[in-house]
């Protein structure tokens, strides 16, 4: 990630700690910071024509103090009744200024309010409705919660993560009387990280998979000297209890759409048969979509195991207890994420939900499914190796196709697919989900999407194209397609019915070009090799309309619009 990410800070309190922290933190994307005025932030948030604005920013950070964006809450720290109702007016003028600014920026992130643990309140109290302070906090954070979740590009962060993480030095009393600045530098450390892992969520840049050890990682003890069955995981110890939640974090990961695969030196079958038969085990065979299970390399063996799941290196986790296995991968590998692991296995759990890399701004159905999607494409591609030809592999699987205008219903899932796709894409552009759907609702733009499956299962969204249509040319904005169902013919299906659209609305030729990445000439090897497409100059690919383009024989399509 090469061009650094634009950013705005807008708060009530001197932020600059946190921009700093934001520009020199060696944790990617890198940042370019601008801050607006102190104290001026509803002014700034419902301004358009305020200059901060003029260039668009990548992203917002809105970090505000609950008394001084909820004035009736100054009342309740004082003592003073205060009805609920005043407080959630106030709470929505501030939403509602959120609300304003979003359209401005490509990404805007509101801090949650909290309060220093040196605020008593009522003490045993404070949590009665009506009454306490940590009520009404608690009602007014949901209060913001609820109202912007319908916002497709604001986010909420958790503030209260990084305090607590402090305890009573998160709140620093003479910085504030000092310089209005609340907290202690730590605190802004730590928020710098989360925005961060944020960005990187936001822009499709989270990491896809969890490469794991086996022995004294996965469970206790040495399966090849031992056999499966003297092996610690669950039971009544606290190795085993450790052990065990640390897979029940893994499963967790994995309900969510991270990928998970083995990489370990070990007997292959050995290993696999604890999987299978450990009555303690929690992750199964089956949880996996892959594995290396040999005595060679690790590096190499990642390698490999990547590349039979068509995922780039810079999508890994790497988790072992050996430090040495970890320093080889990490020299060999250094676009894999190898995070340093606790000495001991009681600490599994906690690392692993201490890593931020996961971070997501969407789960559906197919995040949910992926282990099962891997394990169906392996049968796949075993028919395919017993197929005689490409054609009658294809006929076997009975293929058929749902396409769909981009909707609200799909959009979610479209933009994921149009953020993290980089193989088969043809221009790798990144929109928010915002953006996405503006840039389709344009005259002359449509965007169909394509839902793939098969008689071994379904494969979901997995498909994206874009037309533009200018005056008597139809130009291709986006071809973008799952490398799990690439080498399908459904490419080809994506293109014959963008241009039978394109040549009914009276386009003569069709355009797409190509821009080239580091990770995306699967794309132009099939524009310039199968396509069918008249190869130009600088990338450029045309077909005239005169000629259809043929439709797949081996794919049934439903709902094609």
């Amino acid at each position: 990630m090469n061009q650094p990410v634009s950013g705005l800070l807008i708060s009530d309190f001197t932020i600059d700690t946190l921009g700093a922290f934001l520009v020199n933190a060696p944790q990617q994307p890198q940042c370019e910071i601008k801050t607006g005025p102190f104290g001026q932030v509803i002014g700034i948030l419902n301004n358009p024509a305020d200059s901060l604005w003029s260039t668009r920013p990548d992203f917002t950070i809105v970090w505000t103090q609950l008394s001084h964006v909820v004035p009736s809450f100054r009342k309740l720290l004082a003592f003073e009744p205060v009805p609920e109702a005043q407080l959630l007016q106030e709470c929505d003028t501030f939403i509602n200024a959120v609300k304003s600014a979003a359209g401005r920026t490509r990404f805007l992130f509101v801090m949650s309010w909290t309060l220093p643990p040196f605020l008593r309140g009522f003490g045993p109290i404070d949590h009665k409705p009506g009454l306490g302070w940590q009520s009404a906090l608690l009602t007014l954070n949901k209060r913001m919660a609820d109202q912007l979740s319908a916002s497709q590009n604001i986010f909420i962060l958790n503030t209260a993560a990084w305090t607590h993480t402090l305890g009573e030095n998160a709140f620093n009393p003479k910085l504030w009387y000092l310089s209005k600045i609340p907290f202690d530098p730590s605190v802004f450390k730590l928020a710098a990280q989360d925005i961060k892992a944020a960005m990187l969520a936001c822009l499709g840049k989270s990491r896809k998979i969890i490469l794991l050890d086996l022995d004294d990682t996965l469970w206790g003890g040495v399966v090849g000297e031992t056999g499966w069955q003297a092996l610690n995981i669950g039971g009544h110890n606290p190795t085993g209890e450790a052990y065990a939640d640390f897979q029940r974090a893994l499963k967790a990961l994995k309900n969510r759409g991270v990928i998970l695969g083995i990489i370990s030196k070990n007997e292959e079958a050995v290993a696999l048969a604890a999987l299978e038969q450990h009555p303690e085990m929690i992750l199964r065979r089956e949880d996996f979509a892959g594995w290396r299970i040999n005595w060679q390399d690790k590096a190499a063996n990642i390698l490999s195991l990547l590349a039979e799941l068509n995922l780039g290196v810079d999508s890994a986790v790497f988790i072992d207890d050996n430090p040495a296995e970890r320093s080889r991968v990490s020299q060999a590998l250094p676009d894999v994420l190898v995070p340093e692991w606790p000495a001991h296995s009681l600490l599994y759990p906690k690392a692993l939900a201490a890593l931020s890399c996961f971070d997501t701004i969407y789960v559906g159905a197919e995040d949910r499914a992926r282990a099962r999607m891997y394990a169906t494409e392996h049968q796949r591609q075993e028919i395919r190796a017993q197929a005689q030809d490409i054609n009658e592999w294809l006929k076997s699987l009975n293929i058929t196709v749902t396409v769909e205008p981009l909707s609200a219903a799909n959009l979610p899932r479209a933009a994921q697919l149009l953020n993290k796709t980089n193989q088969m894409n043809l221009t790798t552009r990144r929109l928010s989900e915002a953006e996405f759907m503006a840039w389709a609702k344009e005259p002359g733009h449509t965007v169909w999407t394509f839902r793939v499956q098969d008689n071994l299962g379904d494969s979901g969204l997995t498909g994206i194209i874009s037309l533009e249509l200018a005056a008597k040319t139809g130009h291709i904005v986006d071809l973008v397609l799952s490398c799990r169902v690439f080498g399908r013919q459904l490419e080809d299906l994506m293109l014959a019915i963008l241009i039978a659209h394109a040549a009914k609305q009276g386009a003569e030729t069709i355009t797409a070009r190509y821009l080239p990445t580091e990770k995306n000439p699967p794309c132009l090897e099939f524009l310039r090799d199968r396509s069918g497409f008249t190869a130009l100059p600088d990338n450029l690919f045309c077909w005239k309309t005169t000629q259809a383009y043929a439709m797949p024989s081996m794919i049934t399509v439903t709902n094609a619009s």
